[in-house]
């Protein structure tokens, strides 16, 4: 029977001192027993002096490099022990007793991944935008959650108070069987952030896992704390790993991937009507990349096994912005 004492909270750290400062304390005062990490992906400023000179029983792990999400908790959970990871932002609020359900959950389901009720941490009655109440995917790659489609964002009204299976987890606060994890051989690593916990929710549904959310435990997230969403960057990752995640993980993408190129342009088209080309030019740099590397993609689709195209909805671009469909359950 699993406790607190076997969860390893394992916050990925990069130059986020001050973010440290702010979210740590929740954590510290709030995980029960469980055994808190700070992975730190080679900072340049005094994140790692704070953390010992203030929180001294939490564990440090420096990783050599800034590998980004991916690799930053690949190298770090090599030397993590414990049955239950937990994956927690630095920019995250946890509150009391948040273990508790997750724990509970994990020893009663057949569950592999769990991620809590994630919130807005400056609006607090509103759903976070990286989670919510957990994650689908649809036909052509697009994400968007219970409580989260798009930019539309839901009220808290105690709609998802239940435990469900969903399609993937955030990576805000994402929860894994340490040994699912390494089952899965950890991150894609190419994928240096964002969209990489959808990768490894998919490659762990075609292993046949479960992914769950538990809305009795929550959490709230500020988001943004490394790349908000104004950020071309940002807009480049997630387009490119879309496509990553759809040529590895569906049965016949190429099809597929010729619809998204026609809904990207359109994508593409909507950022210059807004006065933001630096964002279209990430959406033709995103698929420049993507066909350069198609053939060492490719040779990462070993893992299917059997049929693995999932999705909830056909389109969720076409429910959301044709049929104005803005919430979850309209």
């Amino acid at each position: 029977m699993l406790t607190t004492k076997d969860v390893a909270v394992v916050i990925l750290n990069w130059n986020g001192k001050a973010l440290l400062e702010q979210f740590l304390p929740s954590v510290v005062m709030h995980s029960n027993d469980a055994v808190i990490y700070v992975a730190d992906n080679a900072s340049e400023d005094d994140s790692i002096a704070y953390v010992t000179q203030t929180y001294p029983d939490v564990k440090i792990i420096k990783n050599e490099i800034n590998g980004g999400y991916a690799r930053g908790y690949n190298d770090a959970l090599k030397s993590v022990e414990a049955p239950i990871l937990c994956l927690l932002n630095n920019d995250v609020e946890v509150t009391p007793n948040w273990l508790d359900p997750i724990v509970k959950t994990f020893n009663t389901s057949d569950s592999a991944i769990i991620q809590p009720k994630l919130l807005d941490y400056n609006n607090k009655s509103y759903f976070e935008y990286a989670g919510a109440a957990g994650g689908y995917i649809d036909k052509y790659g697009f994400p968007y959650c219970r409580g989260r489609i798009f930019n539309t964002q839901e009220e808290d009204q105690g709609q998802y108070n239940d435990v469900a299976s969903i399609f993937w987890a955030s990576g805000a606060c994402f929860f894994i069987k340490n040994n699912v994890f390494k089952t899965l051989d950890g991150f894609d690593e190419s994928y240096f952030a964002h969209m990489e916990e959808i990768d490894l929710c998919w490659r762990a549904h075609n292993l046949g896992h479960s992914i769950t959310y538990v809305g009795h435990a929550e959490v709230y997230h500020l988001g943004g704390g490394t790349l908000n969403n104004s950020s071309p960057k940002k807009t480049y990752l997630n387009f490119r790993n879309s496509l990553y995640t759809l040529l590895k993980n569906t049965k016949n993408p190429f099809s597929i991937i010729l619809t998204r190129l026609v809904l990207d342009g359109i994508a593409g088209v909507r950022f210059l009507l807004k006065l933001q080309p630096k964002h279209t030019f990430a959406i033709i740099k995103a698929h420049f990349h993507f066909y350069s590397k198609i053939s060492s993609i490719t040779a990462k689709r070993k893992h299917l096994k059997k049929g693995s195209d999932y999705y909830e909805r056909r389109s969720i671009v076409w429910d959301y912005f044709v049929r104005k469909k803005r919430l979850f359950n309209s």
